[in-house]
């Protein structure tokens, strides 16, 4: 296995990063359902990437209804892997409930969130915490400070973003700036053979 800084930290993580959207047997976002991967099936694929040198997992908090992040968390404590040899990645953003604000990276929301992830994952706090989408209801400033707010209280130790486009990104990197604020680690955005889009601005950015 390769490894690697995150970004400009000083983190060192496998260039393979294990994704557990599949960890669970629940619908999650977009009705995926296919999944039927329970508690010994997601331990079992855990215990596979730690074999093969991986020490990144990435999850969130609606993957499987909530599942993904409780059977990673399970993984963990079968397996007896000690917390300081895993990077644990989760987001926070969409739609968890039925509730007005039960979705959305207002400071409500991801507060409650935060939370919620760490104990659906029987942890203390996460590596990487990322809004997981463009929240066009919610001002910058207040998402961001939420996020520095997570980083302050201990809940996360980095903190990043998820498909945003570019001048996003941008804006939100000056406003930490200006602010003194942590600076956000990580861009996960959707990249294949079938869709490069990210070429055309992220990368350049």
């Amino acid at each position: 296995m390769r490894y690697n800084r995150f970004g400009s930290t000083g983190l060192v993580v496998s260039e393979l990063c294990l994704g557990a959207m599949t960890f669970g047997v629940r619908p999650g976002a977009g009705g995926f359902i296919e999944h039927n991967l329970d508690q010994a099936g997601s331990t079992a694929m855990v215990r596979q990437a730690l074999d093969a040198g991986i020490n990144f997992i990435d999850t969130a908090d609606i993957y499987t209804g909530g599942q993904s992040e409780q059977m990673v968390g399970g993984a963990l404590r079968d397996l007896g892997i000690a917390r300081d040899q895993v990077v644990i990645a989760t987001k926070g953003m969409g739609q968890v409930g039925e509730g007005v604000n039960d979705a959305g990276s207002n400071r409500y929301h991801l507060m409650h969130q935060i939370d919620g992830s760490l104990a659906r994952l029987g942890l203390d706090h996460v590596d990487l915490y990322q809004i997981h989408g463009w929240d066009p209801h919610c001002g910058l400033e207040e998402q961001l400070r939420a996020l520095e707010d997570i980083v302050r209280s201990g809940r996360a130790r980095y903190v990043g973003i998820s498909n945003w486009a570019a001048w996003q990104i941008t804006k939100a990197l000056g406003i930490e700036e200006r602010r003194g604020w942590d600076s956000l680690a990580s861009v996960q955005a959707f990249y294949a053979v079938c869709s490069r889009e990210l070429e055309r601005e992220l990368v350049p950015m």
